[in-house]
């Protein structure tokens, strides 16, 4: 009797073609990438909010918190490129 999880998998699999495994050195790649991100991210992120915390007006608030936004974005999209290339060679 197939689990519930492997049914599913194999409706995946007919719909849209068999699924990628990934090697045990690309999951940790991937798990590598993860973790340089996301120390990137909380070294922003705290910076970020000290600059903010001192904010002496709104304007400056505001342009912080957008220009926060984008690095986030920007750091984001690294993460997503990098992560891409160890899938599209899977």
């Amino acid at each position: 009797m197939k689990s519930a999880y492997e049914l599913a998998m194999e409706r995946l699999e007919a719909a849209s073609g068999p699924t990628k495994r990934l090697s045990d050195e690309e999951k940790a790649a991937l798990a590598e990438i993860d973790k340089k991100y996301d120390a990137e991210l909380a070294a922003l992120r705290i910076d970020f909010d000290s600059r903010i915390a001192t904010a002496t007006t709104h304007e400056a608030y505001t342009q912080l918190k957008e220009e926060m936004s984008h690095e986030i974005i920007r750091v984001e999209d690294r993460r997503e490129r990098d992560k891409g290339a160890i899938w599209g060679d899977a």
